[in-house]
C-alpha cells in the first residue's frame, strides 16, 4: 500500500542575536536568562518554528566590567559568541561588527539594557514571514523611557530627515530590528565608515515593516548618550541619508539670490521715487550678516559631505575585530613567578 503524500519536518527559522555591549556589566546576565529558552525549538504565534542558534555580545569596550562578564556568559552558555573590538567604535559600529559575525537566517539586534524584550522575537519573525519583509522594525505602543525632552528631539529629528534629506522611513527606525541574514551581512560588508545602519539597509532591502512591542525600563542605568553625542548621530544620518543635504544649501542659495534681486528692485524703485536714503547703510549690513550666514552654512554642510568622502578615501575601517585581549599577550602582563633557590 503506497501513500500519496510524504511527510515533510517543518522548517525552523535560525535567529542569531546580536548585542552590541558598552555597558552592560549589570543587565547583560539577566537578558541571557531571558534568551536561554529560546534557543531550543519555539513555535511563534502564527505557528511557525524558530531557534536561537546564537547570542553575538559585541563587546565596545565600555567603562564598565562587560568585558569579564561577557567572558562568564560564555563559559557558561555554549549559544553566547563574543565578537571583540580592539577600541571603542560606537554602537552602530559594534552592530555591524556583531552581524558579520553572525551565522542565522535572520538577525535580530537589541539593546543590553533590557528595554528590548525577547519575548517579542516571535511577532517579529510572524510579520516578516505575513508581510514577506525582507527588514521588521519594533514599533512600541508605549513611550520610550528617556524622558520628554530626549523622546520629542529624537521623533522631530527623524521627521526632519524623513521631509527633508530622504531618509526614507526614518519614524520607524528603532535599534530593536529583525533583518535576513543575508541582507544584514552584505550591509555589514559594504557600509563604510560613519554610514548609519538603518539608512544603509534602506539602500538594498524592499520597504520595512514594524510590528508593535512594549518597551521596558533601562535597566536602572543612565542611557550612555548624552545630547552631544545625539546631536552627532543625527548628523551622521543626514550626511548618510544622500546628497539632498547639498541640493537643500543650492535652495537656500537661490531663494537668497532671488531675495536679493527683489529687494534691489525694491531699492531701485523707491530711489526713483526720491524715497530712499542715499547712505543705506542699514540694509547694507542686513544683506551682509544675511549674505554671510546663508555662505557659511551652506560651506559648513559641504565642508562636512567632504568629510565623510575623505574618510572613505582614507579607508578608515569601520570596526576591527581582534582576539579576547585576555587570551592575546596583554593578558599575560604578570611575569611568571620564577623558581625557588634551594636553601
Amino acid at each position: 500500500m503506497t501513500t500519496s503524500g510524504t511527510d515533510h519536518a517543518p522548517y525552523v527559522h535560525r535567529v542569531s542575536i546580536v548585542v552590541p555591549v558598552y555597558k552592560g556589566e549589570r543587565t547583560l546576565p539577566g537578558l541571557l536568562e531571558e534568551i536561554a529558552p529560546l534557543t531550543s525549538d519555539f513555535t511563534t504565534a502564527d505557528g511557525h518554528q524558530a531557534v536561537v542558534t546564537e547570542v553575538i555580545l559585541s563587546h565596545d569596550n565600555g567603562p564598565d566590567g562587560s568585558d569579564r562578564v561577557i567572558r562568564e556568559l560564555s563559559a557558561t552558555h555554549p549559544f553566547v559568541k563574543p565578537v571583540w573590538l580592539s577600541r571603542n567604535f560606537g554602537q552602530h559600529a559594534a552592530t555591524l561588527a556583531g552581524i558579520a559575525s553572525s551565522g542565522g537566517d535572520w538577525v535580530v539586534t537589541m539593546d543590553e539594557d533590557g528595554q528590548h524584550d525577547p519575548a517579542f522575537i516571535g511577532g517579529l519573525l510572524d510579520t516578516a514571514l505575513r508581510e514577506r519583509a525582507q527588514i521588521v522594525y519594533a514599533r512600541p505602543d508605549n513611550l520610550p523611557p528617556h524622558g520628554f525632552v530626549r523622546n520629542t528631539a529624537s521623533k522631530t529629528a527623524k521627521r526632519i530627515l524623513e521631509s527633508l534629506f530622504g531618509g526614507g522611513n526614518a519614524s520607524e527606525f528603532n535599534s530593536f530590528r529583525l533583518v535576513i541574514g543575508d541582507v544584514a551581512r552584505s550591509v555589514a560588508a559594504y557600509s563604510g565608515n560613519g554610514v548609519y545602519l538603518d539608512v544603509a539597509l534602506g539602500w538594498i532591502a524592499r520597504p520595512a515593516v514594524t510590528s508593535p512591542v512594549t518597551l521596558r525600563e533601562e535597566g536602572g542605568r543612565a542611557s550612555g548618550y548624552s545630547y552631544r553625542s545625539l546631536m552627532a548621530h543625527f548628523l551622521r544620518m543626514i550626511l548618510t541619508s544622500g546628497t539632498r543635504g547639498l541640493r537643500l544649501v543650492t535652495v537656500v542659495g537661490a531663494l537668497f539670490a532671488l531675495a536679493g534681486v527683489l529687494f534691489a528692485v525694491y531699492l531701485a524703485v523707491n530711489r526713483l521715487a526720491g524715497g530712499v536714503d542715499a547712505e543705506g547703510w542699514t540694509s547694507i549690513m542686513v544683506l551682509l550678516s544675511l549674505g554671510t550666514g546663508a555662505i557659511l552654512m551652506s560651506l559648513g554642510i559641504v565642508a562636512e559631505y567632504l568629510g565623510v568622502a575623505v574618510n572613505a578615501a582614507l579607508g578608515k575601517p569601520s570596526y576591527l575585530i581582534v582576539r579576547d585581549p585576555a587570551s592575546g599577550p596583554l593578558g599575560h602582563a604578570d611575569p611568571a613567578p620564577g623558581p625557588t633557590s634551594a636553601p
